[in-house]
């Protein structure tokens, strides 16, 4: 009996010791709502909690973009709005100064539009990135290849 559970317990621990554990990967991953929240906070700071970098400085210039010539427009049809009402309080009423003026104010309606379509395409890169943020792209050799292939 002694040598029964001798020779139990040496297997055991025989196998306990010699057994093998599995390697593991861990896959890191982001969360696609994160990355919205912050870049509705901030916009970028999604790019960044994504790890894309190099999309900040193009996110901030063309909100930079935008937002400069919504301003610069709005102040011009402020001008031309004035230069209109004092035309009109003159009693001669400008044409050109109206068109002008309507002119500047549709082109700051589109920039704010413009503006807000970046700030909404930041929120929607920054998910779109954080879902395919594990995403990757092998092929022959761990490169891409682009082919054209030209038939007649």
């Amino acid at each position: 009996m002694f040598r029964i559970i001798l020779l139990i317990s040496l297997l055991t621990i025989n196998s306990n010791l010699f057994s093998q554990q599995l390697d593991t990967i861990e896959i890191q991953s982001k969360s696609p709502w994160n990355a919205v929240l912050r870049s509705a906070i901030l916009p970028g700071l999604g790019q960044v909690y994504n790890e894309s970098y190099w999309k900040v400085p193009v996110i901030w210039g063309f909100i930079g973009w935008f937002s400069y010539n919504w301003w610069e427009n709005n102040r011009l049809y402020k001008e031309y709005r004035s230069l209109y009402q004092n035309s009109l309080d003159q009693g001669k009423e400008n044409f050109i100064y109206k068109r002008i003026r309507e002119f500047y104010r549709d082109q700051r309606d589109l920039f704010a539009i413009y503006l807000g379509l970046t700030y909404f395409l930041n929120m929607v890169d920054a998910y779109v990135d954080a879902h395919l943020f594990n995403f990757d792209i092998m092929t022959k050799n761990n490169g891409i290849e682009l082919k054209f292939k030209v038939s007649f």
